[in-house]
């Protein structure tokens, strides 16, 4: 009983943090300091990168704020309008970066004419109130704070050519070094509506990624992560209570079909993801998945073919049974925590996991001592 009751406290707990709105983080979770304020945002569709902004049309005036995390620790971040194309050449850009000599974030601009030439130079357009700000408690993420001075031409047109990217690193004289050419560097790119109608260009999308990978997350998190382990807790401890038989089988059974079928529903949106998310995969974290749902389902079939407690091949299909089971919950708990690197939420959800993971390897652990004590006294007794 009080391990059970623990188990619904942890449960209710992680059910708790992960249904909260800011699972994956999202441009309206994040707050600046400071008095302004940003009307519009977006969660920019690549590189895990946000954009606040307001336009002021009478001045033609855009204010942004771009967030993302740098490729690697001491990379760059940067954040561009193109008045003339699409892509990175021609690109009017702000740079952030951590100032290996000064030691705090600062912000360049680069007039990007060609990919072969990247220097500080001024920009085609006016742009002030530059500045750049680590955010340490976001695992090193920066942002880069500007005023610019939309061109009429693209004023009149009410849109602009935004382009995003981040890199590994910055050299001592503050040269940037050369991002992935992998496809989310390649597709971090689109238009920009500066009344905020962006329902097209990547924000509603953006929100509604964020959302799937969000159950995606909390289904994957509940079935294999929990709800198995679990499972496989009350088979091996509450069965050594006479007591208890045969209502340790039925919880067992009922704690494990509970997690296979929330477990498809997660591999199932896992799947809608990357066929919605062409060119970007997780290979392991996908190879597992695939893994688990194929171990699961074939555990779940293994059922109807169990032999009765005194048939000579019982014994073999309890060693196939454990060795499947304990590969499930082993790459199930892995997995989570791939999954969580991607979905890259605050901190404080991955250390709930941790403390969940880590409750149960502890009542574990005492439900153990307590088995072998029972086992040995029986056997003392005999």
């Amino acid at each position: 009983m009080a391990a059970s009751s623990s188990v619904r406290i942890f449960l209710s707990f992680f059910w708790a943090l992960l249904i909260s709105p800011c699972v994956s983080q999202t441009c309206k979770s994040q707050t600046f300091s400071g008095d302004k304020t940003y009307p519009d945002c977006l969660d920019l569709p690549q590189l895990k990168a946000f954009l606040h902004y307001s336009y002021d049309e009478p001045n033609t005036t855009l204010a942004v704020v771009f967030s993302a995390a740098p490729s690697k620790p001491g990379g760059w971040i940067a954040w561009a309008i193109n008045p003339q194309a699409t892509g990175m050449a021609g690109a009017q850009t702000l740079v952030a970066y951590k100032d290996p000599n000064k030691g705090f974030a600062v912000v360049k601009t680069l007039n990007i004419s060609s990919y072969s030439t990247i220097i500080p130079s001024k920009l085609a357009f006016d742009v002030w109130d530059m500045k750049a700000e680590e955010v340490s408690r976001d695992g090193g993420t920066l942002r880069i704070f500007a005023r610019i001075k939309v061109p009429s031409d693209l004023a009149a047109k009410g849109k602009v050519n935004q382009v995003w990217q981040v890199g590994p690193g910055v050299s001592l004289e503050g040269m940037i070094g050369k991002h992935d050419f992998d496809t989310p560097n390649l597709d971090s790119k689109g238009p920009l509506d500066l009344s905020g109608d962006n329902n097209g260009g990547g924000g509603g999308e953006g929100d509604s990624r964020v959302k799937k990978k969000n159950i995606h997350g909390i289904l994957n998190a509940v079935s294999w992560g929990i709800l198995f382990p679990v499972g496989a807790i009350i088979a091996r401890y509450m069965r050594i209570f006479e007591s208890a038989d045969p209502a340790w089988f039925y919880l067992h059974v009922s704690c494990q079909f509970s997690a296979y079928v929330i477990g498809v529903a997660g591999w199932a949106t896992g799947l809608k993801l990357g066929h919605e998310s062409e060119g970007i995969r997780f290979a392991s974290h996908g190879n597992i998945g695939i893994s688990l749902f194929s171990l699961a389902t074939i555990q779940m079939f293994a059922m109807l073919l169990r032999p009765k407690k005194d048939h000579k091949y019982r014994f073999y299909w309890n060693i196939y049974h454990h060795g499947v089971g304990y590969s499930i919950l082993i790459l199930g708990i892995i997995n989570v925590f791939k999954g969580l690197s991607i979905l890259n939420p605050q901190d404080t959800y991955k250390t709930a996991y941790i403390a969940v993971v880590a409750s149960l390897g502890g009542i574990a652990l005492l439900f153990e001592a307590v088995t072998w004590v029972i086992v040995l006294k029986r056997k003392s007794n005999s």
